[in-house]
């Protein structure tokens, strides 16, 4: 569910508020009870619920169930060895 930051436009009372994407807007300031309220443009404001993949799910050593979500290797996998430098062409015996 979206969470959404309004304004009052008397009195300057703000508070964000988690709303369905269905839910009608607020017009009543719940501060000075005028119908001034409005929704302001912020960023995008969201609360994950539920199961699935987490950016949590791999921290402490990959004791964490896999989803099967994640899509690609494991975050604690070691990197690949770097290839090693070629030698040198030119010999000056």
């Amino acid at each position: 569910m979206p969470i959404y930051a309004y304004r009052c436009e008397d009195c300057g009372f703000t508070k964000d508020v988690l709303q369905k994407i269905s839910d009608p807007q607020l017009t009543d300031c719940p501060s000075c009870g005028k119908s001034t309220f409005k929704k302001q443009l912020t960023a995008a404001g969201f609360q994950l619920k539920g199961t699935g993949w987490y950016v949590t799910d791999f921290r402490g050593g990959g004791n964490a169930p896999a989803t099967g979500v994640s899509g690609g290797a494991k975050a604690d996998a070691p990197a690949a060895a770097p290839a090693p430098a070629p030698a040198p062409s030119g010999s000056t015996d």
